[in-house]
Parts: structure tokens; C-alpha cells; sequence
């Protein structure tokens, strides 16, 4: 059951793809039975090929592979590099592979945004990290930075569980509404007993259009409203609702030392615009803002205190909070807090830029206006995003997709 904690977890925080790369194909090649992959983008550049032959490998002696890829997020790749996956016995999910109009992708919302690995049922890996190039430093001015963990220990069957459930959702056949509505839930088996790994408390928290619709922005206010002493907060998409913006203010007021860690070199201008509309606000209340500038930050972590950690796949943005299939980890456990703690200081003191009110140059009547705007638009937007068509988890075989036309490559701008 989701949403609870499980003792005797062990975290290891992995860095950009220079640490997650190496470790998830350490551990694929590794395999003995059984890898399970979910991301949201994967590219048919260096990255995505290297993936490509350490599946292959898997399951060429035998291992049951099965990997979920985004239709929107991953929608050029070859059809020579899903046969070959095929042919080899993978099972290749794509979701919601919807179709063009005039030319346009209409899968623009509901995307299966989360990035999950599950080796054997013993070890997985949680985060935001995709499967491409630009997520190693030798990308260039673009290249993104970002986080992932590495689980062992009793959590690892409740992940494997969740990913096991949405195959077999996502295969079901379409169906009405109303026979939606009184579908019961399909009983799942209790995950198998792990030996304890760590001393690390930890639940897997997820977001879909069901039955799970605000768990990961539910979790992040109740972490904040408990917080007595820091909270720091670093995602690549900022631009929450109002009971969220609302909670860090009260913190601040209260005398947390509450840190943002925001884009300052944006992989889309509008990322920087939105969030730079709340800064006023945030400012006014004690909220400290840092901008991330070496390069794009697509990380998506938080700590409060000294014991409450979360990474995943989540932005607090409309997007996450509101329409896409995330997963997040939560952790309770000091030492992995402390060494997430000194990663983000480090981030701050030497690749940051703190903004302050006297950076801003904007009139105080100006700035009441648009914060007025902005707040009401941010008390609303959840319910508003709600009224967008959703629809269960669709997941298409690849091979059925290789004789469509094909797509163009991803645009460049694109929440990842």
C-alpha cells in the first residue's frame, strides 16, 4: 500500500548522469531475472544506446524486461532501435501514443512523467534523471543538473509492485465511464519481505488522475508546516499552488530559514518568468532565492529539518502538480538529509546567484497588481487543470507503432 512507511531502507543520492548512468547499467548488467524501467524521455543518442545494448544484453540471456516509454517525451526513436528490443524479447510500453492533428502532437497533457528502474525486485532507482546526453557535464552549457537515488531494503518490493500494477492497468482494454466508475481496483499481492538494508523510514508517493491527484503537493505542505528549523527546496519548474506558497510564507514568518533553488539559466524562458512573478512575495515574507546559473537545473529534491528528505520526478509546477503521472521518494532518515543538505549548500555557494528585493526592478504598484493576478490565478489553477480530459494509462505495444508514419524530434523546450 502506498503512502505508508517502511522501515529499514538504505538511500545513496546519485549526481547528473556521470553518478546514475554507470550504477543503473552496473545493475542491468547485473540482472538475474527481471528489470522494469519507466522514464519519461529516452533519446537515440549515446545515452539512450548505451541503455539500448545493456538491455539487449539482459535479455538475450534470459532476463524479462519490460521498459515504459512517454509517447510525447520519447516519440522519434527508430524503428531499427525498437525492433531490435523486440526481437530480443523486451517488452516495449508506450504511453498514450496519440495521434497527430494537422501535423500537431495532441498528447500534450496526462504525460507519464516518472522515472523508475527495478533490478530483481532488490534494488531500484527513483528520480528525475532521463535516459540522453544532456544529462552528462560534456553536453555542454546545456547539460542539466539534476538527482536520482539508488533504494535497497523493504521499499524495493512496494516499487516493484507499483510499476508491475501499471503494466497490467495500462493493458487493459478501453472501456465507458460509467463502467469506469464501478470498475473495484484489481487486488494486489503484498510485496515480498526484504531484509532491512538501512535505518532509513521511507514511503513511495505518486500522482496520477485517479485515485492519487495531489499525494506528492500534499506531502510537500505537511513537510513544510512541521518544519522548525530549514527548509530547502530545489526544482527546475516553480510555480505551485497557492496553499504551497502560502505554507513557505508562514515559514519563513515563523522564523525558518527557508532556501529556494531555482533556475537561473533556463532551459525555457518562461520557467524564469513564472517563478520570477512570485518572487515579491516570497521576498516579502523572509524567503531566501537562490538561481541556479552554471546551467539548467532539472532537479526536483527537497529537505526540511534534519530528517525529512523526498527526490523524484515531480516539478512543483501546473504540469506535475496537476496532470502527470509522477513518483517520489520521501525519506526519513538524518544522514541521507545532512548529505543531500551539503550537495544543495555546495550548489549555492558556488553556482548560485541570491536574488534580493533591491534586484528587483519593478514599481510597488505594478507589483501589487501582478501579484494580485498571479494569486488568484494560483488558488484556481488546480481545479481549472482538473476540468482537462483524463483518461486511465494506455500503454501500446512499440511494435504496433513501427508502420506509422514517423514524428519529428522533441522540441527543444519541454518540462523533463
Amino acid at each position: 500500500m502506498r503512502g505508508r512507511w517502511v522501515p529499514g531502507n538504505k538511500f545513496t543520492l546519485l549526481e547528473n548522469g556521470e553518478d546514475f548512468f554507470p550504477r543503473v547499467f552496473e545493475c542491468i548488467a547485473a540482472a538475474e531475472r527481471e528489470v522494469l524501467l519507466e522514464t519519461f524521455i529516452l533519446f537515440e543518442d549515446k545515452v539512450g544506446k548505451a541503455l539500448h545494448e545493456a538491455l539487449l544484453t539482459a535479455a538475450r540471456r534470459g532476463v524479462q524486461v519490460d521498459i515504459t516509454i512517454d509517447g510525447y517525451g520519447s516519440p522519434d526513436l527508430s524503428p531499427g532501435f525498437i525492433s531490435a528490443l523486440t526481437s530480443a524479447g523486451v517488452r516495449v510500453h508506450v504511453f498514450d501514443p496519440s495521434p497527430r492533428l494537422w501535423g500537431y502532437r495532441t498528447n500534450l497533457f496526462r504525460r507519464m512523467h516518472r522515472k523508475i528502474v527495478v533490478i530483481d525486485g532488490t534494488r531500484a532507482f527513483v528520480g528525475g534523471i532521463n535516459y540522453s546526453a544532456d544529462h552528462l557535464s560534456d553536453f555542454g552549457p546545456e547539460a542539466k543538473q539534476d538527482y536520482a537515488v539508488e533504494v535497497e531494503g523493504p521499499l524495493v518490493a512496494e516499487i516493484g509492485q507499483f510499476v508491475r500494477a501499471q503494466l497490467q492497468l495500462g493493458q487493459q482494454p478501453p472501456d465507458g465511464p460509467l463502467k469506469r466508475l464501478l470498475r473495484r481496483k484489481p487486488v494486489q499481492p503484498a510485496p515480498g519481505a526484504l531484509p532491512a538494508a538501512g535505518d532509513a523510514d521511507a514511503m513511495l508517493v505518486t500522482r496520477d488522475n485517479r485515485d492519487h491527484r495531489n499525494d506528492i503537493e500534499r506531502h510537500y505542505r505537511i513537510a513544510i508546516r512541521g518544519a522548525r528549523q530549514r527548509i530547502i527546496i530545489a526544482n527546475a519548474y516553480f510555480f505551485p499552488g497557492y496553499r504551497l506558497l502560502r505554507q513557505l510564507r508562514k515559514a519563513a514568518k515563523r522564523g525558518v530559514d527557508v532556501r529556494l533553488i531555482l533556475q537561473g539559466e533556463p532551459d525555457m524562458p518562461i520557467v524564469k518568468i513564472a517563478a520570477s512573478m512570485l518572487y515579491h512575495h516570497l521576498l516579502g515574507a523572509g524567503v531566501k532565492i537562490y538561481e541556479y546559473s552554471d546551467r539548467p537545473l532539472h532537479g526536483k529534491v527537497a529537505l526540511t529539518d534534519n530528517e525529512w528528505s523526498t527526490v523524484g520526478s515531480s516539478n512543483l509546477d501546473p504540469l506535475s502538480l496537476s496532470l502527470n503521472l509522477e513518483a517520489n521518494v520521501i525519506i526519513k532518515d538524518r544522514a541521507f538529509n545532512q548529505h543531500l543538505a551539503d550537495n544543495l549548500e555546495k550548489l549555492m555557494q558556488a553556482s548560485c546567484r541570491q536574488i534580493r528585493a533591491a534586484d528587483l526592478p519593478e514599481s510597488p504598484m505594478w507589483v501589487k497588481l501582478r501579484s494580485f493576478f498571479v494569486f488568484h490565478l494560483l488558488r484556481r489553477y488546480p481545479a481549472w487543470f482538473g476540468w482537462l480530459p483524463a483518461h486511465l494509462p494506455r500503454l501500446t505495444p512499440a511494435e504496433k507503432l513501427l508502420g506509422e508514419p514517423g514524428v519529428d524530434h522533441i522540441n527543444e523546450g519541454q518540462a523533463s
